[in-house]
């Protein structure tokens, strides 16, 4: 009997020093420092993002995890288009990445670049917050990354140094910088441009030379960047497409923080892209938008399409729309198109 006792005894301190040695290699594994990577940095909206999250996330789990943030995709020489992949791999730990960055290695991220399929900021809400977003972060689980939750970089409008657009006609033979995914390529051909994929680094002295005419992205980066001392003096809002930003980890950081780190993360993320939606959309979502009358009062031509005019567009993409169906998923756009229909105005 007391042989009996003096092996539970030892095995009760064996457990507990196994216990004790786990946890020990578990708080040894956490870095110093880990790398999020960002293609903006602050000031723009989703540098906000980077910042407001590593902030959160320092703060809640009182300093065991501390962010670092790199924005210019530096972590990867400033190719955007090599982000995901890098973050799989695990030379990136975190980041807030661009839905349209990320389409090449994820098909199903092409949705929201779907010419003119959310044709509101309730529509966006409709497919990120519903069973589409749902959906598509059990996709980039299946992809090799922890998505978190959902940010937002906005509607992307058309900027050019040449004349107003208003009609595809008025964009025959124009020189449109695009990012690096096919869809864009296809939209703008369609459209009569010629579009030139190039990297934003690669973008802006081209514009400034007049070797490129014009570019499209959400326009808060024409405010920051000043983008009319680039040649652009003309812009349209057009809202052929929006950019969700997703918030990520590496599989294996991820499985490195202990359950409770895990969902203090998980909740900063929550808390960050709700706070970073809010900032993207500060005025653009006021009935006088004074975001455009900011831009007019630059010297620059600000057009937006009447119901009418964009119409138009939508008929002269559909083309680009439908074959890009079977790309992204026919079920995925057919569930899109119903919580967008369905979508609370």
């Amino acid at each position: 009997m007391k042989f009996r006792r003096t092996l539970l005894g030892l095995a009760a301190a064996a457990t507990a020093l196994c216990m004790f040695s786990t946890c020990a290699m578990a708080q040894a594994a956490y870095k110093p420092e880990y790398k999020m990577s960002l293609v903006l940095g602050p000031p723009t909206p989703w540098g906000q993002a980077g910042k407001i999250w590593a902030d959160l996330v320092k703060e809640r789990t009182q300093g065991r995890i501390n962010i670092k943030l790199y924005p210019g995709v530096s972590l990867i020489q400033g190719d955007q288009t090599r982000e995901f992949s890098a973050l799989r791999q695990g030379v990136i730990d975190m980041a807030v990445g661009s839905t349209i960055n990320w389409s090449p290695q994820v098909k199903q991220l092409n949705l929201f670049s779907m010419p003119f399929l959310m044709p509101d900021y309730a529509a966006i809400d409709a497919l990120t917050q519903g069973e589409v977003g749902k959906d598509m972060f059990k996709t980039l689980e299946k992809a090799g990354v922890v998505p978190l939750a959902w940010g937002e970089n906005g509607y992307r409008e058309i900027t050019n140094s040449k004349k107003p657009i208003k009609s595809p006609e008025d964009m025959k033979g124009m020189k449109i910088r695009v990012v690096g995914s096919p869809i864009y390529s296809d939209m703008f051909t369609a459209l009569g441009a010629n579009p030139t994929q190039m990297s934003w680094a690669d973008a802006q002295p081209a514009l400034a030379s007049g070797a490129v005419d014009g570019q499209e992205n959400p326009l808060f980066l024409f405010t920051v960047l000043k983008m009319q001392t680039v040649g652009q003096k003309f812009v349209t809002t057009w809202g052929y497409v929006a950019d969700p930003l997703v918030f990520v980890v590496n599989k294996e950081i991820w499985a490195s923080w202990t359950p409770a780190d895990q969902a203090l993360v998980r909740q900063a993320a929550v808390d960050a892209g709700k706070q970073e939606i809010v900032i993207a959309r500060k005025g653009l979502v006021e009935a006088d938008k004074p975001v455009l009358k900011d831009i007019a009062a630059m010297g620059v031509t600000v057009t937006s399409l009447t119901p009418a005019e964009r119409e138009v567009f939508v008929k002269a993409t559909r083309l680009v729309y439908d074959k890009w169906k079977s790309t992204v998923g026919v079920e995925l756009v057919a569930n899109a198109e119903k919580a967008i229909a369905a979508r609370k105005k």
